[in-house]
């Protein structure tokens, strides 16, 4: 390993407190941190370092190691990247209005129910447009969709249910979505807009963390999975994708990220468009 240990910084942050911090990060969350992660582990764990009025790095780590079950939300919170938008990789949403929804329509025209799961949510960004292409292509008072948004980072998790942003988030958005989906803040909240109501009720967040146990009962029909696994080994993405495989119903969709496949990994999903991958039936 080379990592430059950097000396003129608030604290030492030494190669052993990097290998540590990157270790347990590991285990818990599957995640691989390269030698290039050095400075931004630093600067966001050096807040933490701060807050607890730790002089250290070393510290730091001790600290973690004896106080796991009140740090450890702090310390996966700190470390996690969350880069996200409306409508991002918008083909996707093109794709689930145009072909996936109306499949989901005409196979469960009599029950009217089927279920969706976005599994890495960050702050709710993805799951709002999500739940908007559903919304504008779907009578959602009339269907009951089972919609779950989960992701490891407990912070996210809570802007995602609040709903709440900046009015800068939404620029990218039609005039007619601003409209539709958002109400402007006024006075003191100028400059900020918050999700309808009808989309926050439709969508359950819940804290999950993808390489342990997934607390899902029910088969799904689409699982959104966008940019995640760039963050994993190959046997940490073999192994997720197989189970993604068992808890999809046959001709479910799975959607990944833009520069993410799973071509050698599982034969029984075909390409169905630019990482759209359907379960054969």
């Amino acid at each position: 390993m080379a990592v430059t240990v950097k000396q003129d910084r608030e604290y030492v942050f030494t190669e052993k407190d990097f290998n540590y911090l990157r270790r347990v990060a590991n285990d818990y969350s599957g995640i691989t941190v390269s030698d290039d992660k050095y400075d931004m582990y630093y600067a966001r764990i050096a807040k933490r370092v701060r807050s607890l009025g730790l002089n250290d790095f070393s510290e730091y780590c001790k600290y973690l190691k004896n106080n796991h079950a009140k740090e450890f939300t702090n310390f996966i919170n700190s470390i996690t990247t969350n880069l996200t938008s409306f409508f991002r990789e918008n083909y996707h949403f093109d794709y689930l209005a145009s072909h996936i929804i109306p499949e989901l329509k005409e196979k469960y025209a009599d029950k009217k129910s089927f279920r969706i799961w976005c599994s890495a949510a960050s702050t709710g960004e993805e799951p709002y447009s999500i739940a908007i292409t559903l919304a504008e292509n779907v009578n959602i008072d009339n269907w009951n969709i089972a919609f779950l948004a989960t992701d490891i980072d407990s912070a996210v998790l809570d802007t995602a249910r609040e709903g709440v942003y900046e009015s800068q988030r939404i620029a990218n958005l039609t005039k007619a979505r601003k409209s539709r989906w958002f109400s402007k803040g006024r006075g003191e909240n100028q400059g900020i807009v918050r999700v309808d109501d009808k989309l926050r009720n439709l969508i359950s967040f819940k804290r999950l963390n993808l390489i342990q146990e997934w607390p899902l009962s029910k088969k799904v029909d689409v699982i959104f999975c966008r940019n995640v696994f760039i963050y994993f080994d190959g046997p940490t993405k073999e192994n997720i994708i197989e189970r993604y495989y068992d808890l999809l119903n046959d001709g479910g969709y799975l959607i990944l990220g833009h520069s993410e496949s799973i071509h050698s990994m599982n034969n029984d999903f075909e390409t169905v468009g630019h990482t759209i991958y359907r379960k054969k039936a």
